[in-house]
């Protein structure tokens, strides 16, 4: 055990929404010069990837009474990391308190973020249950409807967000944008399984993107606009060009 490490329990928590091998420095530092590093099982995405490393994993699925207790008893006299699930191990940590606090002298204890969610991070998770809902052994209901079907959805939601707004209910307000998420990804999860011409989530994204770099030209480009009236005029002359130019490409295709 390296010296730089006391003994103690260190429980590695970690975000589902970042890549595993994306942890801090601190946790790095803690996993190497850790004596023993346990996880639940191989396969957990965490534990790969810091097996990869170089970093030595050992694992143990027993029950969280049992489990608790070895690694109490173990970071008595060595330093321990425990890599948390992507669930938190409610159970275990459970088990841990209740572990140290029947000691006369427990080991230290700590949870360690490993990794934070960035800004929109839970946007992924709309799209992770969306694919759930419409996947196989999802939501009959959810799997059968389409972009007509879900047209007057779209509509109500939209106008309910409007009504939140003119309520001053900031709580309903973020609740009813939630809702007209919810649109977007369910038409993009439908669209996703055209025959003919598919697109998905990140297409939507993308072309969001594209559309507002390409409209915000004195934002990401050189061009100037220095009032909220010059950028309303330049906004609405993009968009002029952007629909002529469209106009330009239907005929052609004709």
């Amino acid at each position: 055990m390296s010296q730089d490490q006391p003994p103690g329990l260190t429980l590695l928590l970690t975000s589902p929404r970042v890549a595993p091998g994306l942890l801090t420095r601190d946790a790095w530092r803690t996993l190497e010069h850790a004596s023993t590093v346990l996880a639940r099982e191989p396969g957990e995405p965490v534990a790969d990837a810091v097996s990869v490393s170089g970093v030595q994993v050992s694992y143990d699925a027993s029950p969280p009474p049992q489990l608790a207790r070895r690694l109490v008893a173990e970071a008595a006299s060595g330093s321990v990391v425990w890599l948390l699930s992507a669930d938190g191990d409610e159970s275990l940590t459970d088990a841990i308190a209740s572990e140290v606090t029947r000691l006369e002298t427990p080991p230290a204890v700590e949870i360690l973020a490993g990794s934070w969610d960035i800004p929109g991070s839970r946007l992924l998770d709309v799209v992770a249950v969306m694919d759930r809902l419409r996947s196989p052994g999802g939501c009959p209901w959810d799997a059968k409807q389409t972009h007509e079907s879900l047209a007057p959805y779209l509509l109500e939601e939209a106008q309910e967000a409007v009504e939140a707004i003119e309520s001053g209910d900031r709580v309903h307000l973020a609740e009813e944008l939630g809702d007209v998420l919810l649109q977007v990804a369910f038409h993009a999860r439908v669209g996703q399984e055209d025959p003919e011409a598919p697109f998905d989530i990140d297409d939507v994204a993308a072309g969001l993107v594209a559309k507002l770099v390409r409209r915000h030209p004195h934002v990401f480009a050189d061009a100037d606009a220095a009032t909220p009236e010059a950028v309303e005029a330049q906004w609405a002359e993009i968009k002029a060009a952007e629909k002529a130019e469209k106009a330009a490409r239907a005929a052609q295709a004709d």
